[in-house]
């Protein structure tokens, strides 16, 4: 696994050893990217389950401004903060927070204003997207603009809370990519 592109592009990222963690590929993250295009730079990122860091990190290569990464698992999060201080280099403290924590109370520490948001949580728990979408809508915590990208089993159901829309997904094999955005109050 690597940064594809960016500042940091062609830095290596490591994985935590064990099945806890299923990185999202080289292809699909550059795939998601391309897709997301300029939005990325001078955003302000939030990865809720981090795993290896690679999507906040690849951001981060492309120009976004901060990124917050949240994983619960130890392990996980000293692979990420290894990760993370390869990619952010010297602006790493100024770039970089790392929370560990599970998802509800990583949202309650993260703060607001977010522009883009990871969410890849283990398949199995399906229930974690929304309720993620719904307590970070509750804290105000993402801008009227903000670009949610889900990675999810291309054979599960999501079921999104209110005011909240896929607006486009993309398939890649047995996974999906969900591209979300809030609804505008009318």
């Amino acid at each position: 696994m690597r940064i594809i592109s960016g500042e940091a592009g062609g830095r290596t990222l490591f994985a935590p050893s064990g099945l806890d963690t299923r990185p999202t590929s080289d292809k699909i993250r550059g795939s998601m990217f391309n897709i997301i295009g300029a939005r990325v730079v001078d955003a302000r990122v939030l990865d809720l389950f981090g795993g290896t860091g690679a999507l906040a990190l690849e951001a981060l290569s492309r120009g976004a401004e901060a990124a917050v990464i949240a994983d619960n698992a130890r392990q996980a999060m000293q692979v990420i903060e290894r990760n993370a201080r390869n990619v952010a280099g010297q602006d790493f403290d100024r770039r970089v927070r790392l929370i560990r924590a599970d998802y509800r109370a990583a949202i309650e520490r993260a703060g607001i204003g977010f522009d883009l948001v990871f969410l890849d949580p283990p398949y199995r728990m399906t229930e974690a997207y929304g309720d993620a979408l719904k307590r970070l809508d509750d804290r105000r915590a993402l801008n009227a603009d903000c670009l949610i990208v889900m990675e999810r089993r291309a054979d599960s159901e999501v079921k999104l809370p209110e005011g909240f829309e896929a607006f486009d997904t993309r398939r890649y094999g047995e996974t999906a990519v969900d591209f979300v955005r809030t609804i505008p109050a009318l």
